[in-house]
């Protein structure tokens, strides 16, 4: 992808960013509450996976 393509597209998720948030910030505390939610449990999912093959 060519850099000034690449760098409007960050500037504008950037900016999409600042709005969502000024805008409705309890709604995006919950999106970013239920992404780190889904981390955790993939990680620990893959936790006690290793953990019973270790058994």
């Amino acid at each position: 992808m060519p850099t000034k393509v690449k760098t409007l597209l960050t500037w504008i998720v950037v900016i999409f960013l600042v709005y969502a948030v000024a805008t409705n910030p309890n709604r995006v505390a919950g999106v970013i509450t239920s992404i780190w939610d889904l981390i955790y449990a993939t990680f620990h999912g893959f936790g006690q996976l290793f953990s019973a093959l270790a058994s």
